[in-house]
């Protein structure tokens, strides 16, 4: 690897890390020793590049610092485009146009050597069959879900059975051949999902919930790896 590239990379790291990351950690990513990784650091302190930390604990990029627009690899253009095919595959009709115009504007602006990543792609995401038809506008929950605004729906269980649920969505998962809205329920008073095509109706009330979204996400990926926890079976039991 260049030693250009070599440094715009260790930048990539910092900037995708949510925490401090180790010289040990972007010498093995990087396969180098750890010796280049505190040099270049060194450089790119001395190049201006906010960088903050010390050997031995580890060092963040501080926000605001700005590069170049879409310098991509050749990996990270196909995997964008996979991504935005597997969006226009199995997202509903305002992600699937999203996703085609991210597409677009990727192959605008990336040199021409690139290109043929984007029209002729080595990756292919198939549409999902059987696809359950969305009974709730998911532009609308979207937008509820970054406002953190409470929704209120008639939901019909797999019992057929229908009732009243006010709901505080915080995200929406995506499956094979549906998809579901992550949500606590004021009813239950616990997290709960909805599967979209079984909504009956929906009212966007505009109401905040008092929690912020991600602070929703967060409660329950510590729920879900609660549950799992309880769940598994201990190791002598297998």
């Amino acid at each position: 690897m260049r030693r250009a590239d070599r440094l715009f990379q260790i930048i990539q790291i910092l900037r995708r890390g949510r925490g401090p990351t180790t010289a040990d950690a972007m010498a093995q990513e990087l396969e180098v020793s750890r010796r280049t990784v505190y040099r270049d650091i060194a450089d790119l302190v001395g190049q201006r590049a906010p960088i903050r930390g010390e050997a031995g604990v580890g060092y963040v990029l501080d926000d605001g610092f700005d590069m170049p627009p879409l310098m991509l690899t050749p990996d990270e253009v196909e995997a964008a485009v996979l991504g935005a095919q597997m969006v226009a595959a199995r997202g509903d009709p305002a992600l699937r146009r999203a996703a085609e115009d991210l597409v677009a504007k990727i192959a605008a602006v990336i040199p021409e050597s690139l290109r043929p990543l984007v029209a002729e792609p080595a990756t292919r995401a198939e549409p999902s069959p059987n696809d359950n038809a969305d009974a709730i506008d998911m532009a609308a929950l979207r937008q509820a879900i970054r406002a953190g605004q409470k929704v209120e729906i008639a939901y019909r269980d797999r019992e057929e059975r229908t009732s009243l649920r006010r709901i505080w969505p915080f995200a929406v998962g995506y499956q094979e051949t549906s998809r579901l809205i992550m949500a606590w329920c004021e009813l239950r008073a616990d997290f709960r999902s909805f599967r979209t095509d079984r909504v009956e109706r929906a009212d966007f009330t505009g109401e905040r919930y008092p929690e912020r979204p991600a602070i929703l996400r967060a409660r329950w990926r510590r729920d879900q790896q609660a549950r799992w926890a309880a769940w598994k079976p201990a190791e002598g039991e297998r």
